[in-house]
């Protein structure tokens, strides 16, 4: 069932949303480049509030630059300061590319960055400038995963090179995953015997070692070089079934230099994770390795094992739309019905994507967009939910219904490792189907009466 969630006359614009804001996104991207500098045309608390959020999730140090908007700025714009700001990060960071976002103020005053970065560049005619890379994220007309796939498109327009293409390079362009996530990916790719090019890859800037002394500009991220040579790709992967055209650098690609493009589900749960495997062996002309195909093994085994604990059990699911399409295929494959599948982006993909790749559940499902926390939680007290599976915005609705929260996507801030949570592949699968079926038994302890330890 796909509707609309109704909106009262005393709706209240206020509320808890079901995202956060679209220039978060941008900088999370841009900080997959190695070198780079996300910096935001806006204010000051703009930058605070979203460092504060990757840096709470992360658990990394996270700068931000910002061109520090003030009354003067708001009213005269903001030419000026952007100007000084950039000159300000290239004399103090030295960084390979400068990631510009624009936020809602610069947006509503109808700021030309695009101007303003062309002043700049003639200002400074002769000088060796970083790449300067720009994207429109005012927060009132998408989500966090829409400033994401922005940036990356950005990227790649200004990155990515022509030339002859290079057998066995492959693109991956996988949405918004967790560092684990990417490690993961890269290394399966290599396992094919193929040389994979992430964009983005924060899997070291935003999940590394410890250093002997800080550095301004944490180590890690796709290069330069490695942009520029998407352009040149035997293939691209790109992840999510709820992106479109305007917004996909795989299409991009496709389009200007001639590299052709599969769109793919995140590769989660069994089904999806097949399909990455198969296309992986079409593309290298190897079989699946040996060890990939005994984890997948182990995987339909355990679902085997704990399939009675968990068959049937009331799933809501919430969070960025590819992530809540990903996570209900995976949770049909096992038996667990989910009843409500909401995201705070508003695609108009998300209900035909879960019907794509989870049918069985369609009809039972309620499935919305653009909802806030509020709405979610009207509907899924109605209908009474074993389990919630998304970010730690929804502890309060699971502490409110008494049921277990497994924390995946972003953020998670309310617990350690939300950098290390596996979502995708075999392996994903596995840590995901542990939490769950350990979450549903663990439930059923502390509500006994006798506290029994034996299943």
């Amino acid at each position: 069932m796909i509707a609309a969630l109704p909106v009262s006359e005393h709706f209240t614009a206020t509320r808890n949303a079901c995202k956060l804001c679209t220039p978060l996104g941008a900088c999370l991207a841009f900080s997959g480049i190695e070198g780079a500098m996300p910096f935001l045309h806006g204010s000051q608390g703009c930058s605070t509030y979203i460092r504060r959020y990757m840096i709470s999730h992360f658990r990394e140090p996270m700068d931000i630059a910002s061109s520090n908007f003030g009354e003067h700025t708001a009213i005269f714009g903001g030419g000026k300061n952007i100007r000084l700001g950039l000159a300000n990060v290239i004399e103090g960071y030295h960084p390979t590319m400068i990631g510009i976002a624009t936020t809602c103020l610069s947006e509503t005053i109808g700021d030309d960055v695009k101007m303003f970065l062309h002043e700049f560049r003639k200002d400074h005619q002769g000088e060796a400038l970083p790449h300067l890379v720009h994207v429109a994220t005012p927060s009132y007309t998408g989500t966090h995963a829409t400033g994401y796939h922005d940036a990356i498109r950005a990227i790649v327009d200004v990155l990515a090179q022509p030339g002859p293409t290079i057998k066995g390079v492959v693109n991956l362009i996988p949405g918004m995953l967790s560092p684990a996530d990417l490690r993961w990916l890269k290394d399966v790719v290599t396992d094919f015997g193929l040389q994979p090019i992430l964009l983005p890859d924060y899997s070291d800037r935003l999940d590394g070692g410890t250093w002997s002394e800080y550095k301004k500009l944490p180590p890690g991220g796709t290069t330069i070089q490695q942009a520029a040579r998407m352009g040149q790709a035997e293939a691209t992967l790109e992840f999510g079934f709820t992106t479109n055209e305007a917004t996909s650098a795989g299409t991009l690609l496709e389009k200007k230099f001639g590299v052709p493009c599969s769109h793919m589900g995140v590769p989660m749960g069994v089904a999806l994770s097949d399909a990455l495997f198969d296309k992986l062996s079409q593309i290298s002309g190897r079989p699946v390795p040996v060890k990939y195909q005994g984890r997948r093994g182990r995987l339909i085994d355990s679902f085997i094992d704990a399939h009675k604990y968990v068959i049937n059990k009331r799933v809501v699911v919430f969070g960025e739309e590819d992530l809540v399409v990903g996570m209900t295929a995976m949770m049909a494959e096992v038996g667990l019905k989910p009843v409500l599948c909401s995201s705070g982006g508003k695609s108009k993909k998300l209900g035909e994507s879960i019907r794509a790749v989870a049918p069985e559940i369609a009809d039972d499902c309620e499935i919305h967009e653009g909802v806030d926390f509020e709405e979610i939680a009207e509907h899924a007290k109605q209908l009474e939910p074993d389990l919630l599976v998304g970010n730690s915005k929804g502890y309060k609705l699971a502490r409110e219904l008494n049921v277990p929260l497994m924390r995946v996507g972003f953020p998670i801030h309310d617990r350690i490792g939300g950098a290390r949570v596996l979502h995708v592949g075999y392996d994903g699968a596995q840590t995901r189907f542990d939490s769950i079926a350990n979450g549903l038994l663990e439930m059923r302890q502390h509500d006994s009466d006798v506290g029994f330890t034996y299943f």
